[in-house]
This record gives structure tokens, sequence and C-alpha cells, in this order.
């Protein structure tokens, strides 16, 4: 009797850092978490290091019961590097028939018309995306059963070069204490790039406008408050020294990267949630790449964000 999806998924957890088994030709593996056929797998995908598209599915397998809800029927975008990382990358967020069997698609409404966007539900879904060489993921703030009602909040914290560590960390914290007044918690995430992400649940009523309204106001708050330090709006040439606090990922379509979710940089740095009493220690956006995070993910007992997923608070209508 073939084994339940959620076994298969644990079973890759232990099986993570084998090598994909290779076919006759060593061309194609079938990876153990989805029965998902991985062409390819011996390809150098990071070419700074030596991990391979069947690390990066190995990898992938290994993290999905912390990945997929943060995926889990969600419009979603993608970055794919069918070179590499080290290669011309491009962004996707339409559906094609292409990229799986198990990839969904939504009819959501643009500016002109309305098209198909991609998204995932389960393991076979995020694993045939692997297969298309996907390395990011990008979910969006809201689920496909109401995509116009967001259910979080994201503070990009964008910061200028030369900004040191601790001037982030402080920043995430200002962030969070002026979203607690207005009675929301939020949870900090290393972006795996050089900057840091402050992500509030919220519960789904504000339409997209009234969340990102309630976001800019916090980022010109700060930014009236200490003009030195931070910017609300992404003005380069006033960039310099400063923190850009992006509340624009709260725009309809908008996304931000998913908590667990490598980027397409050297050193294959990972998008890691990270609890608050630790972000200080970390030393940098990039504290963990695949080696790291695949370590950190099995020391968890829980999720860093705790119970990030049943928290229920409401921006209330006076404060959006």
């Amino acid at each position: 009797m073939q084994r339940s999806m959620k076994a298969q998924v644990k079973s890759a957890k232990h099986e993570a850092e084998r090598p994909a088994k290779r076919s006759a030709d060593r061309r194609e593996a079938v990876h153990p978490a989805a029965d998902v056929r991985i062409t390819h797998p011996e390809r150098v995908v990071f070419p700074d290091t030596t991990i391979t598209k069947g690390d990066v599915a190995a990898y992938y397998a290994a993290i999905m019961d912390w990945l997929l809800p943060e995926l889990e029927d969600r419009p979603l975008s993608i970055i794919r590097c069918p070179d590499g990382a080290g290669a011309t990358c491009f962004f996707q967020k339409h559906h094609a028939d292409k990229l799986g069997a198990h990839v969904g698609s939504i009819l959501l409404k643009e500016k002109k018309g309305s098209d198909r966007y991609l998204h995932v539900s389960d393991p076979r879904g995020v694993l045939e995306l692997v297969q298309m060489n996907t390395i990011e993921f990008h979910p969006w703030g809201s689920r496909i059963d109401e995509p116009e009602k967001p259910d979080r909040l994201v503070f990009d914290l964008d910061p200028a070069p030369g900004i040191g560590w601790s001037d982030l960390v402080a920043a995430a914290k200002d962030v969070r204490a002026r979203v607690r007044a207005h009675g929301l918690e939020s949870f900090p995430r290393l972006t795996g790039g050089k900057g840091v992400h402050v992500v509030a649940p919220i519960r789904r009523g504000p339409l997209w406008e009234e969340a990102k309204a309630f976001c800019e106001r916090i980022a010109n708050e700060m930014a009236d408050a200490r003009p030195d330090r931070y910017l609300a709006n992404a003005s380069k040439a006033a960039r310099e020294g400063r923190i850009f606090i992006d509340w624009l990922r709260n725009a309809r379509g908008a996304t931000s990267v998913a908590s667990f979710s490598l980027r397409a940089r050297a050193g294959a740095p990972v998008a890691m949630p990270v609890r608050w009493e630790e972000l200080a220690r970390l030393g940098g956006a990039n504290a963990f790449d695949l080696a790291g995070a695949l370590k950190r993910v099995k020391a968890m007992r829980r999720h860093p964000w705790g119970d990030f997923a049943k928290t229920k608070q409401t921006l209330a209508r006076g404060r959006r």
C-alpha cells in the first residue's frame, strides 16, 4: 500500500541530506517526499557552492511541514532559475500547465482584465515547482478563497549600505512597538538578503487598501519621529544612512518571501523566522544558509513564532 503524503514527507526529513537517488542514466531522480520526478538532480544550482538541484529538492522536502503552511492556498509568485542562481532568473506569478499537475490556478482581476495565478496546496505542488527550477517562493498576504482580504501585514526593513545590524534590529523593535500600540503582536523574519520583515497576523476583514493605509501610516510616523534614521518612501537619492520602511508589501498583488524559502543569491541563504529574543545575536539577515536552516529545523520542536497561525487579532476600523 502506498504511504500517505504525510508519512512520505516525514520520511524525507530523515533522508534530506542524502543525495537524490539517480536512475541508471543519472539524469532523473524520484524524490521520496511526493513521488515527484526531479530531473538532472546532479546539476549545480548555486555556483559558489556544491549545492545541486537534487539538494534543493531535498531541502524543500525536509522542511515541508514548516514551509507549506506559509504557501498553502495563497496566490503565489515564484523565482525560477533554469540555469542556476548565478545566471538569469525570472519572476513568475501566472499559472502555466507545464508547471505541474498539482500546481493550481485561480482567476484574479488585474488592472486590465484578469489572468490565472498559481497556487499550491500540497507537497507535490511545491516539489513540482522545484522541478521547474523554482528557488524562491513569494506568497500573497491573502488566501484564494478571499483574495481581496489580507490576513497578515508585512513591514520590510530595507537598510542602506553601511547600516549596522544593531540599527536594523532596533528598527524592527521600533515597528513592533508601534504596531503593538495598535493592539497587534508581530514577529520577525530574516529575509536571507539584507533586511528584516516584521509580520503581523490579522483577522480577515479589512480590504487591501485599508491594510496598506495602516502600514503607510506606521512608516510615516517612524520617519517623522526619526528622519535621520527612517525613510517611508523608496527614493534612492534620500536612502543614504537610513532604513526604508517598505509598507508597499501590503498592496494588492504584492508579495513577500516565505519563511523557510531559499533565496537565489550567493551562498544559498534562507529566509528564516526567528524569535524576538534571538534577533540581535544572529548577526545578519542572511545568518542561515541551506545547511544551517536544515540544522535549525531539525532541532525545532515548535515554530519560532509560536502560535502565529492561531493568533486572532483585529485591525480595528478606526486604526486603519
